[in-house]
């Protein structure tokens, strides 16, 4: 297994160097700059306006654009925000730990229910419990996020006053207050229901029908016939072979721990890294949106190869060589 995960670690490398040329090729083709962003707005002087293209690299060719770029990106320097005016490293930093507390919080309510009701509906497959369970699983896959979150605001946020519909936190609290954490779970607490009763659906209905599959199986007839106990099947042995689909999107989950979910994040103006990058290709932010990409990039890649060891951790059958 260890040598299976380096050559999948070697092979991201010219993967991600072909991201990388087709990251700087769009970038390039956008319409518009972010070089008026580091210059002086009062200042229209054609002069000053070609020196400063000349300084900053606009006018360097292309190949050596990409190269400075991408060899700062290696070595850890990320660039600088024209909009924010500051390093992009520092800004992503800044804005990675609501991220992961937004990301983290839905994924614990997605998994939480999604096994919950896709064993339930899995063991009782057909019955009015299953109806129901099936009729969330449909509509959640139906709504889209954006309305989803609109209506929460709506009724949660301006009817019943319940939750913040923006923000991460209350103005005016000082950072490591027992007020400033409660507030923070406060803010959060209504986009990740939002983000997590959503995904749900589609877990939950994968963990039913692999449920309803497999308790079909010789396996679990030859287990019956031996007199085990049927929560011991369900337990043991159909669940652990039904996790398996689970498993896979458990991967690709890591993405999401710090990707955000960009219209849930824009929805309630929540400061994350997915409202971050939505700015950047507003303002063409072009340091912030590249490296956001990449980042991204680098965590779909990780998360395919967590999902891939982690079959042989679920499932013995399954050797990785």
């Amino acid at each position: 297994m260890l040598q299976y995960s380096l050559r999948r670690l070697l092979g991201m490398i010219p993967m991600l160097l072909l991201i990388s040329f087709v990251v700087f090729a769009l970038a390039k083709l956008m319409p518009g700059d972010p070089f008026g962003g580091e210059i002086d707005p009062s200042n229209t002087n054609p002069q000053y306006i070609e020196e400063m293209r000349e300084k900053l690299g606009y006018n360097d060719p292309i190949h050596i654009q990409y190269w400075e770029w991408i060899t700062g990106f290696v070595q850890g320097d990320f660039g600088k925000s024209t909009t924010h005016k500051m390093p992009t490293a520092e800004l992503i930093v800044e804005r990675l730990p609501n991220t992961l507390f937004l990301a983290i919080t839905s994924i614990v309510i997605t998994y939480l229910l999604a096994f919950f009701m896709g064993m339930y509906s899995g063991r009782r497959p057909y019955t009015l419990g299953d109806n129901l369970v099936a009729t969330y699983n449909y509509l959640g896959l139906a709504i889209p996020s954006f309305v989803a979150g609109i209506l929460a605001i709506y009724f949660f946020s301006f009817q019943l006053d319940l939750f913040p519909f923006s923000g991460s936190v209350e103005v005016g609290l000082e950072k490591g207050t027992f007020e400033y954490y409660v507030s923070r779970v406060h803010h959060v607490l209504l986009p990740a229901l939002v983000l997590g009763l959503l995904s749900t659906a589609q877990y939950a209905q994968f963990l039913r029908n692999d449920i309803i599959e497999n308790s079909r199986k010789d396996y679990v007839r030859t287990a019956r016939a031996k007199g085990t106990k049927e929560s011991l099947i369900y337990n043991k042995h159909i669940l652990r072979n039904s996790m398996i689909p689970i498993i896979t999107y458990l991967g690709f989950d890591l993405v999401t721990l710090v990707s955000g979910a960009f219209i849930t994040e824009t929805i309630f103006t929540y400061p994350g890294i997915g409202l971050l990058f939505l700015q950047s290709v507003e303002t063409r932010d072009y340091s912030v949106m590249m490296s956001l990409t990449m980042l991204f990039s680098v965590l779909t890649l990780v998360g395919n190869l967590v999902a891939d060891l982690l079959y042989g951790v679920v499932d013995p059958r399954i050797r990785i060589d």
